[in-house]
């Protein structure tokens, strides 16, 4: 008989540790070109890109409300904008997408879509990729760490 499924590995992110994921990141941009200008996804890609913006001085940065999970359903099967910047802010320039992690790939995926669809380029950067998880065709131009595990990062405490 099979071994039953183990449950996932729970990783508490500490305050601390989250402060070194964005150094590392911050270090590894600051070796890329720079971007026209920095769009964080709501609500988990807020935290890292104000940090960055903090370390690497950036001023103009953009804002995508999207919602791909839900606290009661888990994965919605797609991404819903609820706010995304208009196509003159993105079009012409080099975008880079903050996200905390990239679980399905689905809402960064979504937002790089519609940065392409208004004529813009979109890089994305995160701090944790799960491949194993991921349902799109793509991976993150900058990532820290590759786990597979539940990542709780202190944001979401409370």
């Amino acid at each position: 008989m099979p071994d039953a499924p183990s449950e996932p590995v729970k990783i508490d992110v500490t305050w601390d540790d989250l402060d070194r994921l964005v150094a590392e990141l911050a270090d590894r941009l600051s070796a890329a070109p720079e971007p026209d200008v920095v769009l964080a996804i709501s609500r988990g890609g807020l935290v890292p890109a104000g940090m960055l913006g903090y370390r690497l001085g950036w001023r103009d940065m953009l804002l995508a409300a999207v919602v791909a999970y839900d606290d009661e359903s888990g994965f919605r099967g797609q991404a819903d904008f609820l706010q995304f910047p208009s196509d003159e802010q993105v079009a012409g320039k080099t975008v880079l997408v903050i996200d905390e992690v990239w679980d399905s790939g689905t809402t960064i995926a979504a937002v790089s879509a519609r940065i392409r669809d208004a004529g813009g380029t979109p890089v994305t950067a995160v701090l944790l990729f799960k491949p194993a998880r991921s349902r799109v065709d793509s991976v993150p131009d900058h990532y820290i760490v590759e786990t597979n595990d539940w990542v709780l990062d202190p944001v979401k405490a409370g």
